[in-house]
C-alpha cells in the first residue's frame, strides 16, 4: 500500500483556514480520510455499522479504543468499537483523546476555543470542562495549533455524529509527550470525570509497516496487553515490541501514550474490563497491499457482566422494524417517490426541496428504515445507492438516497438536465438481515444477498437476480466478484459468511 503515515502526516494548513468564525475548528481530511458530502459520509457509515447487531440496552461502556486511518483501511474496525455502545446511551460528554502527530509538548493540549465542524453538522465542545483541567492541573494546556491539522480526533466525529441519537459535549484532547510520569498526571485530572456519565474514546492504530503476518502478530500482543488492565505491562510490551527487530516496524501504537491514560485510570476501578471486539490490518481493505501494513484494533471497556457472551457479529443480524408482511399504501409509495423526484430536481436546479407535507406523513414512512434508490435510463443502470440500516425515517432517507444515486455514484457521471426526463426511479425498502448456513436457503427474487470475508463485503439487491435471471450460484458469484472484491468463487471459502434480506421493490412504473 502507499505509506500514509500516521506518526507524521505532512499536511501544511494555515491556521486561518482551518479555524472559522469564533474559532470552531473546521474538517481538513474529509474527501482524503472519509468523504466530504454528507450523504455519501452517512451512507459509507451506514454499511459499516450494517455489520454489528444492536448491543443489549444494559451494556455500559466506559470507554473505546479504536482506529483512526482512513475509512477504507479502518472504518469498518472502528464501527466495531462504537457499534459496542448502545446508541440510546446517554453521557454527558465524551472525552475524545489522541496523541498529536505533528508537535511534541509535555502534557496535553485541550482544546475549548470553539466547536467542532465536520459535514454531518456541528459537535458541540464542553469549554467549561476544558478550562477547569487548565486551571487546576499544569500539564493540561491550550495549543490549538496542535489540533488544526491533527486528523486522528477528526476521523472520530463522524462515528460520534452518526451513531448517537444525540450526541454528548466532546472534551478534545491531545497528549504530546511520552514522559510516563506526565502521563499519569493527566491520568489523575481525568479522573473525576471517569464514571459511568462520562465515554472516553482513544483514537489510536496499532503496528506501522511490518508485513501482514507480522502486524497480526504483534498488533494481538499489544491488544493482549491492554486487556489485561496493567498500565506498566502494557508499556513494557509496547517497548519490546518495538526493540523486538520486526522489519520495518516504525511504531508498535502510534497513540500508545493515550491508551496509557486510560490503563492508569482504569486501574483504579476493579468493576471494569477490557474486550477486544475486532482486529484488522490495512492489508484486509480491497485497496490494501499486505507488504506493508496498519493494524486496527477495537478495543472496549465496560462493566463486568454488563455485556452478552457474543456482543458483535461479523455481518449484520440487526433488528429492524421492517417485517417480512410490509408493505405500503398507493399513497405511502406516491409520497416517497414524489419525494425522490423533488430531491433530484432540487439539486439539478440549484435548490432547497420543498419540504413534504407533515400531514401527509404515515407512521410507516416516519420509520427508521434502511432503502435503496435505483435510477434507469431505458432500462439501463444509471445509479444506485442505499443505506442497509438508518436513524432516520424512510422519508429522508429516500430523498437523500435518491439525491446521491443521481449525483453521488462514482461509477456515473452527474446526472444532467438533459438526462432528467428519460430516468425512471425504483426504490427497495429492506428488511432485516439473516445468516444462512446453505446457499439452498436463497430464494431468487425474493432475497437480497449479503456477502463478507474479512473487511471486505458487497450486497445485490432481490430485483437484480431476477431482472438477469441469474442462478442462485451466478448471483453469488457476481456478487463475491463485483461487490466484495473477494473473487468469483470467494463465496465458497469457509470464513465468508452469507446473509439474506428481503425488499419492499416498487417503481414509477407501476404508479402509472
Amino acid at each position: 500500500m502507499k505509506r500514509v503515515s500516521s506518526i507524521l502526516v505532512i499536511l501544511i494548513f494555515p491556521l486561518m483556514n482551518i479555524f472559522g468564525q469564533g474559532n470552531d475548528r473546521k474538517p481538513v481530511v474529509s474527501g482524503s480520510f472519509y468523504p466530504s458530502g454528507s450523504e455519501r459520509l452517512r451512507s459509507e457509515l451506514s454499511g459499516y455499522f450494517a455489520s454489528f447487531r444492536k448491543p443489549d440496552a444494559g451494556v455500559k461502556v466506559r470507554a473505546i479504543i479504536v482506529p483512526h486511518a482512513g475509512y477504507v483501511y479502518s472504518g469498518h474496525t472502528a464501527a466495531a468499537g462504537y457499534a459496542a455502545i448502545p446508541g440510546e446511551a446517554v453521557y454527558d460528554n465524551i472525552f475524545l483523546i489522541g496523541v498529536s502527530h505533528r508537535y511534541a509538548f509535555e502534557g496535553a493540549a485541550v482544546f475549548s476555543s470553539g466547536n467542532l465542524i465536520t459535514p454531518l453538522g456541528t459537535l458541540r465542545v464542553n469549554r467549561e470542562i476544558g478550562e477547569r483541567l487548565r486551571s487546576t492541573n499544569k500539564w493540561f494546556i491550550a495549543k490549538d495549533e496542535a489540533h488544526g491539522p491533527e486528523h486522528s480526533l477528526e476521523v472520530q466525529l463522524p462515528f460520534i455524529q452518526y451513531h448517537f441519537k444525540k450526541p454528548p459535549t466532546i472534551v478534545p484532547i491531545l497528549i504530546g509527550t511520552r514522559n510516563t510520569t506526565v502521563l499519569k498526571a493527566v491520568a489523575l485530572g481525568l479522573q473525576p470525570w471517569f464514571n459511568d456519565r462520562n465515554l472516553f474514546v482513544i483514537s489510536s492504530d496499532f503496528s506501522h509497516y511490518p508485513s501482514y503476518e507480522d502486524a497480526r502478530r504483534v498488533d494481538k500482543l499489544a491488544s493482549d496487553a491492554i486487556v489485561k488492565g496493567d498500565a506498566e505491562a502494557f508499556i513494557r510490551t509496547i517497548r519490546n515490541i518495538e526493540a523486538s527487530g520486526v522489519d520495518n516496524l516504525a511504531t508498535a501504537m502510534c497513540g500508545w501514550p493515550a491508551g496509557a491514560v486510560l490503563l492508569y485510570m482504569a486501574e483504579k476501578d476493579k468493576g471494569l474490563k477490557f474486550r477486544n471486539v475486532e482486529y484488522t490490518n490495512s492489508g484486509d481493505a480491497r485497496v490494501g497491499s499486505k507488504d506493508e501494513v496498519v493494524g486496527y484494533n477495537a478495543i472496549v471497556l465496560e462493566k463486568k457482566g454488563s455485556a452478552p457472551e457474543s456482543l458483535t457479529q461479523t455481518a449484520t443480524e440487526k433488528k429492524s422494524s421492517a417485517p417480512e408482511s410490509f408493505t405500503l399504501t398507493a399513497a405511502e409509495k406516491k409520497i416517497l417517490l414524489g419525494t425522490a423526484r423533488e430531491a433530484i430536481t432540487a439539486r439539478l436546479n440549484h435548490r432547497k426541496p420543498v419540504p413534504v407535507d407533515a400531514g401527509r406523513l404515515t407512521p410507516r414512512l416516519r420509520e427508521p428504515l434502511g432503502a435503496f434508490v435505483t435510477l434507469t435510463i431505458k432500462g439501463e443502470l444509471r445509479g444506485c445507492i442505499g443505506r442497509f440500516t438508518s436513524p432516520d425515517p424512510l422519508w429522508e432517507v429516500v430523498g437523500a438516497m435518491a439525491t446521491e444515486a443521481a449525483f453521488g455514484d462514482p461509477r456515473f457521471p452527474a446526472l444532467t438536465k438533459a438526462e432528467y426526463p428519460s430516468v425512471s426511479l425504483e426504490i427497495s425498502v429492506l428488511g432485516p438481515m439473516k445468516k444462512i448456513n446453505s446457499i439452498n436457503e436463497i430464494k431468487i427474487g425474493r432475497h437480497g444477498i449479503y456477502i463478507k470475508k474479512g473487511f471486505r463485503s458487497g450486497t445485490l439487491l432481490p430485483q437484480v437476480a431476477t431482472e438477469r435471471g441469474w442462478t442462485v450460484e451466478q448471483f453469488l458469484g457476481y456478487c463475491a466478484r463485483d461487490k466484495a472484491g473477494i473473487g468469483w468463487d470467494g463465496w465458497k471459502d469457509k470464513e465468508t459468511e452469507i446473509f439474506v434480506y428481503e425488499a419492499y421493490v416498487f417503481g414509477e412504473q407501476e404508479q402509472k
